[in-house]
């Protein structure tokens, strides 16, 4: 696209972000997310325009009124997990919620299930594992699986298998948010059977000590992509005053940096499995603190840190955008 038209398509848009600032948090986040597209968009295909200077002043605007007292970063990798993921993050909240709630019900269905059916954990694990598990559990070792490895090898299975698991419950949203969804459901069926397995087996406790050591992070990232999913189906299907094809293209983008903004929490729940799990005799007052840490760090960098920021925007002078 030509610079000309580039700046004729959205200098109303520019002029509307600095002459009618809104104290609504939603609008504020959309708001920079836009603009940091748009900034990021010009650094690419015109790096000499004057254009760029324009709208990082806009762009400064509002870093400046979310820490006015604060030196900021120009680095714009730290600015998208200090800013904009976390603002994704509230714009879209209600479908990361939606995306948790279908987990919960899913998993509930798959306890329930496991239960009642004698067949239905062979079903969704397979014999293979079900066999495996109870030799580790008449052997003492109920939680062998995850020693039967190296640490190097076991991270990369894991890390490659928890990506591609992240990242195609989010372009299952393609089909209308009706794949996600479905997703979501088959994985929930079977995290719920898993936990029945070892509950019924007299290891629930123990289950939850060893197994949500990585679980914690692993679980959270793929209810996270379902919200992402959500973000990229519903776009087709609501695409709101926007035509589809606009409506489109903003879902998969922010849908997309959602994605890849929980990236390196995956990584880090494959580290945790690979190289933390496998210490089944660990005691348990560490396993608390390593569960209790990686779901204090979900619900203050997805939930608490979003509202505040957001909060901050909202309780802006009229005039802030304008520095």
């Amino acid at each position: 696209m030509r610079e000309a038209l580039f700046i004729k398509q959205n200098a109303e848009r520019w002029k509307q972000y600095e002459t009618e600032p809104t104290k609504n948090p939603d609008e504020v986040a959309e708001r920079f997310v836009a603009i940091t597209d748009d900034l990021s968009y010009a650094k690419t295909f015109y790096p000499n325009s004057k254009t760029i200077s324009y709208l990082n002043k806009i762009a400064s605007g509002f870093h400046q009124s979310i820490y006015r007292n604060k030196k900021e970063s120009t680095n714009r990798f730290a600015q998208f997990w200090r800013f904009e993921l976390p603002l994704l993050f509230y714009k879209h909240r209600f479908k990361i919620l939606y995306s948790f709630l279908f987990f919960v019900v899913s998993m509930l269905i798959g306890i329930i299930s496991a239960k009642y059916d004698n067949a239905f954990v062979r079903l969704v694990m397979g014999d293979a594992y079900v066999n495996m598990t109870n030799d580790n559990i008449a052997k003492g070792d109920p939680f062998g699986v995850y020693k039967h490895e190296g640490e190097i090898e076991m991270f990369f299975q894991i890390a490659g298998n928890n990506l591609y698991v992240t990242v195609a419950t989010f372009v299952m949203g393609l089909f209308l948010s009706v794949g996600t969804v479905v997703a979501l459901f088959r994985n929930g069926i079977m995290l719920g059977a898993f936990e029945y397995f070892f509950l019924s087996k007299g290891f629930g406790l123990k289950s939850i000590l060893v197994i949500w050591i990585h679980g914690t992070l692993e679980i959270s990232s793929i209810i996270i992509a379902g919200g992402a999913g959500l973000v990229f189906g519903n776009s087709i299907l609501f695409p709101k005053t926007f035509s589809r094809f606009v409506s489109l293209k903003k879902g998969v983008m922010e849908g997309l940096k959602i994605t890849i903004g929980i990236l390196p929490i995956i990584v880090v729940a494959a580290i945790f499995e690979s190289f933390v799990t496998r210490h089944t005799e660990m005691p348990a007052w560490l396993s608390v603190c390593i569960l209790a840490g990686s779901l204090a760090f979900i619900l203050w960098y997805v939930v608490i840190y979003p509202m505040r920021l957001a909060r901050n925007l909202n309780l802006l002078k009229p005039d802030a955008t304008e520095n």
